[in-house]
Parts: C-alpha cells; structure tokens; sequence
C-alpha cells in the first residue's frame, strides 16, 4: 500500500510573503504526489481466477485479475503474455506485465491477464524445441476471458480491449481476425506489442475485424518489423515504429542485453524514449476507443 503524508519542516526567517509563496508551492507539490498514491492505492490486489469456457479448446486455464475499488461498471482489458508466461522464476507477475496492469488499473480499468502455461503444465515456450500451444490457440483462451468478464457486474461488457506483447501479440493478431469473435463479446480495439507477423501474412482470407495498432522496436532482432509494416500495408491498419528500439523495449528498468537460446540470439531490453512514448499511445488509444458513452 502506498502511503501519503502531509507535514511543514522548519524553514529560515524570510520576507512573510516569501515564506506564503514558498510553503503554498511546496503544498502544491505534496498535494500533487498524494493524487498520484491515491490512484495507485485505490486498486484491489491481484485476485487468481479459474476460467472454464467451452470456448478454450485446450481447456480450463488461471487468470490474474486487477480491477479498481468500486462497483463499475468499468472498461476491462484482457493482456496477453509473451513467450516468457505471466510469472518469472520466483512465481511473481513479471514487471512488463505488472507495469502495464497498474497503469492501466489507475487509469480505471480492470485488467485480466489470462495464464496459456501453467493450467497446461508449460512454464515457458521461448527456447522450448516443441512448442505444444500456438497463437490461434490462445487467442480461444482470449475470447473466453472476454466472456468470463462480460459477467462481472463491476465490467461493462460493450467497452473490451484488449493488447499483447511479443507471442501475445501474435494472439491477438488471430483473435482479431475477422469472423472469430461476434458480438456481445467483441473488443473495441486491440493493440499489439513486436508480434512476429510472418504466419498471419500467409493467410490471404486474414482481416482485422476492429481498429488494430501495432507498436514496433524498428532495431527488433527477434520479430523483425518488415512482415509487419508489409502486413499493415496490406490490411490498412496502423503501426507505430520506434526506431532504434528492440524487443521489449516497453519493459521498466531492463538493461539491453543480448539473449541467447531462442533458436538464434536476439536483443531485448529497454529503450526509454520509446517506453515513454508507447506508454502515451497506449493509454490515448484506449482512452478513445473505452470512454463511457
């Protein structure tokens, strides 16, 4: 829990109007950070949900739920893990993840973070030679998390997004596809972090069903953008490139560095200016496409 305190340390004689000026300014500033802890304290703690839909083909799977104190009903987002599952080696929500979830929850969205791995005994598939769960799979796991949320009477179920990062952006990419998913249950729009681009291009009867966006690390050694940016082309949708920016260029405080295990090595890491910029686009978009009518 965060925490705020308001308290006045002793300051030096000055000139009365001075010492008026330089305590409203310090006020000012306190009172400032104390809204900011408010947002943040103002959320219930992830919550580990059990969805059985008959939607996920490949069965029953867990879900982190984060959602604002009060009774809604709120805009919801579904977010799709990497390649990496939800949780790191000490059984915690990973930064990336954990990031955007309190963000996005201060900004007054639930969020739940669907978990494709552990209920189907995978850890992780980034360095994993057979891969048993693959995008169109998941993006079942998708459609059934909106249903899950669509009956939580905190959610507004016609205000659904949803985003992805890296195999969760692939996800969504199938999850969006024209035909899959039907009303009541449909997102409003969708965002995808470096997804690798090259399978759904090879669909010729691929369209995305809703406004889509696509934000993309232009130095990306891993899902390299060019099947993207010749994808976008192809299907009218928007992308975002940063250049210079590699895989998980969104991750807080992750040095670049160069891993190795994934078939091949690539970089992954932090890049600051692009961070900052996705953080601005992903919140304006679904500020647009969520506000309550």
């Amino acid at each position: 829990m965060l925490h705020c305190n308001l308290k006045s340390d002793g300051v030096r004689e000055r000139e009365p109007h001075m010492v008026r000026r330089s305590l409203f300014v310090a006020l000012i500033a306190v009172l400032a950070g104390c809204v900011v802890c408010a947002r943040y304290a103002h959320a219930i703690e992830p919550k580990t949900v059990r969805i059985d839909s008959e939607l996920a083909g490949m069965g029953p799977f867990t879900a982190s739920l984060v959602r604002p104190e009060g009774d809604g009903p709120f805009a919801a987002i579904v977010a799709l893990h990497g390649c990496g599952g939800l949780f790191n080696t000490e059984g915690e929500i990973r930064s990336r993840e954990a990031d955007w979830a309190r963000r996005l929850v201060a900004a007054g969205y639930v969020v739940l973070l669907p978990d494709s791995f552990t209920a189907r005994g995978l850890r992780q598939i980034c360095t994993a030679h057979e891969r048993k769960i693959f995008p169109d799979d998941r993006a079942e796991d998708a459609a059934a998390a909106a249903q899950w949320l669509a009956q939580q009477p905190y959610v507004d179920k016609h205000r659904l997004g949803l985003m992805g990062w890296s195999h969760g952006a692939m996800t969504a990419l199938w999850t969006v596809r024209t035909g899959f998913m039907h009303a009541p249950l449909q997102f409003k729009t969708a965002i995808g972090f470096y997804p690798g681009c090259r399978e759904v291009a090879k669909q010729p009867d691929w369209h995305p069903g809703i406004p889509l966006t696509l934000l993309l690390g232009g130095a990306d050694d891993w899902t390299a953008p060019g099947p993207c940016r010749e994808l976008a082309r192809r299907e009218s949708f928007r992308v975002v490139e940063y250049p210079g920016a590699y895989h998980g260029f969104d991750t807080p405080n992750s040095p670049v560095r160069l891993r190795k295990g994934l078939g091949g090595q690539a970089h992954v890491g932090t890049d600051p200016a692009a961070r900052k910029a996705a953080i601005e686009e992903v919140m304006g978009i679904f500020a647009a496409a969520l506000r309550a009518p």
